[in-house]
């Protein structure tokens, strides 16, 4: 059909319409398969696709010692498989026995016998992993969140910030482990830090947070959104205690706390990147959210975050 088409003078846009397929395939499609004399031949595409279709296919890193030696070098410098085959594009273009996928050079490292790059490679890789995880595999089906509420289930009035009482959450970490808890207000900014006493497991999470918000009214502790990590896998109890929802961000989706992904950057002016925060005592905290709820913000016309609170505390 699309040989017919092109003989009878069809727009790709044609061709597409009458095969059900978008333009861009057809396009794709006559440039891959148009001979030197600039048509379409419809049996050069199609012994073309049988033998790309061919299995066992042969292993491109098996036995091609400069690309498995450029790639070595390239992963001894901490360059991810992915750029690798981005650079091998860019610097062979014209050259296909230099040209690898970024798939093609993780089988070679996780099955060793389908290459022949250097088996301590794997340990440059930047996750550390032992194998493969298939994108298949579910990956959350031992996840303590399978039951709770998603973000998406959020009411209206928590994402336009018009109704006091939704907060936002999460964990500034420290090193060796030790953790700083925040929550902050999402229509006044105002903050809580939660001080996470020896560790930042779910208990202990969990005990912070109740004893800390259980000093607000109802109104102001309608919701609770956090990231799914393994410090609120007691959410349950968190909720019954504070009479509360918790809401649970998707994976890998920290802009969708974008209040709280903010006031953590402000955090880390007195709480440094890699320093111990378990030096800091509950006063400490105290003072450091005193102060920071203090600090006249831009997005509230330049008033503070206690004072907008305080508005809220007096109008109930």
């Amino acid at each position: 059909m699309i040989q017919m088409g092109r003989r009878s003078g069809l727009s790709y846009a044609g061709i597409a319409k009458a095969i059900g397929r978008n333009k861009s395939v057809v396009w794709r499609e006559v440039n891959r398969n148009t001979g030197p004399d600039g048509e379409y031949y419809a049996s050069v595409a199609h012994a073309r696709a049988h033998q790309a279709r061919r299995r066992p296919k042969p292993l491109k890193l098996l036995l091609n010692e400069p690309l498995c030696g450029l790639i070595g070098v390239w992963m001894d410098d901490g360059w991810s498989p992915k750029l690798i085959s981005s650079m091998l594009a860019f610097h062979f273009g014209d050259d296909q026995t230099m040209q690898v996928s970024h798939e093609t050079i993780y089988q070679a490292l996780y099955v060793q016998t389908r290459g022949s790059l250097r088996a301590d490679l794997a340990e440059k890789l930047s996750l550390k992993r032992r194998k493969r995880l298939p994108h298949s595999a579910d990956r959350h089906a031992n996840s303590p969140y399978k039951e709770a509420f998603k973000i998406s289930e959020r009411p209206a009035e928590a994402q336009d910030r018009a109704v006091p009482g939704h907060w936002e959450g999460d964990l500034i970490i420290g090193a060796d482990g030790t953790a700083i808890g925040t929550l902050v207000e999402r229509s006044t900014r105002f903050t809580i830090l939660l001080h996470l006493s020896g560790n930042h497991a779910a208990d202990t999470v969990a005990a912070a947070m109740i004893r800390e918000m259980g000093q607000l009214p109802d109104h102001l502790r309608r919701s609770i959104t956090w990231d799914r990590g393994s410090e609120l896998a007691e959410y349950a109890r968190i909720q019954t205690a504070l009479d509360t929802t918790l809401y649970f961000c998707d994976p890998h989706s920290p802009w969708q706390r974008g209040s709280n992904e903010n006031t953590n950057r402000l955090l880390r002016f007195w709480f440094e990147k890699g320093s111990d925060l378990s030096v800091h005592t509950p006063e400490d905290l105290r003072l450091v959210a005193a102060k920071l709820n203090r600090r006249p913000r831009p997005t509230l016309n330049l008033e503070t975050p206690a004072s907008r609170l305080n508005q809220l505390l007096h109008a109930a």
